[in-house]
């Protein structure tokens, strides 16, 4: 299948912003199930941007703007071939050993109720393990927007029962890893053909299974990624895949906006 996406990210600052450096985990790489024919990122200062590949193989831009400005757009916007692998990531870009995503992190740290989740889980096959935990984690929780934050732990979202992709994705790993399965989240796109205004940009997790790799587990949506979706980067939460991170000098509040589009193209041009 052929993917077209734009995914905007627009900042707006209380005042000028004499100075801001930007990380941008923007470009999708190709592997196996996906192939990227084409990508670009406009931004300014992009032309002297450092690009290097960060611990997790994630491409990553590092833009610096050195002008006094008042907002900030970046653009990020291209074509990708997908194909349907089940959920199966082979042939990406790995830099770090499995074992390093089974590292506990402030936004992943398992309690009771996660290890509750974890816990009894019947199947020995480790792929049906992990769907039969998508099932308990998909049971316990409900998708809500605005109940929580970019910072809520797994946790806490939990405990409250309800969230978005990242608080699921956030609650999967944590309770995955608690079983002894290295598990990473993923920032990427979704292609919903039903709703085409439906929000685009989403996020979900891959767990490691010894002699198959790295299988996709979208909570959600009680599915593993097929080729509708369109995988942009990885890391141990949501922290580290954060497809945009900043830091400034002046401009002391800002509004943020962004909007992703992604549709499916019916011939290649």
């Amino acid at each position: 299948m052929l993917i077209t996406v734009r995914h905007r990210t627009r900042y707006r600052f209380d005042g000028s912003a004499s100075h801001s450096v930007h990380s941008l985990r923007l470009t999708p790489q190709s592997f196996e199930s996906q192939s990227v024919t084409g990508w670009r990122i406009a931004v300014p200062g992009i032309e002297g941007a450092a690009s290097f590949v960060d611990g997790y193989g994630n491409t990553v831009h590092l833009v610096t703007v050195a002008d006094p400005h008042d907002d900030l757009e970046i653009v990020a916007e291209g074509e990708v071939e997908t194909e349907d692998a089940a959920g199966v990531v082979r042939g990406a870009r790995e830099v770090a050993p499995a074992r390093v995503y089974e590292r506990v992190t402030a936004l992943t740290e398992p309690d009771d109720r996660i290890r509750a989740l974890a816990a009894g889980l019947e199947p020995d096959d480790p792929v049906e393990r992990l769907h039969a935990l998508m099932d308990r984690v998909a049971d316990a929780m409900t998708f809500n927007v605005g109940v929580t934050e970019a910072s809520t732990p797994g946790a806490e979202a939990l405990a409250a029962g309800h969230g978005v992709c990242q608080d699921f994705a956030h609650v999967f790993i944590s309770a995955a890893r608690a079983d002894g399965c290295p598990a990473r989240y993923v920032t990427g796109y979704l292609l919903d053909r039903d709703s085409p205004n439906a929000e685009a940009n989403h996020a979900w997790a891959e767990a490691h299974v010894d002699g198959l790799g790295w299988i996709g587990f979208d909570v959600v949506h009680r599915m593993c990624p097929t080729d509708i979706y369109v995988r942009l980067a990885c890391g141990l939460d949501a922290l580290d895949a954060a497809p945009v991170r900043g830091t400034r000098r002046g401009g002391h509040h800002d509004t943020l906006d962004v909007c992703v589009e992604v549709q499916q193209q019916t011939s290649q041009q």
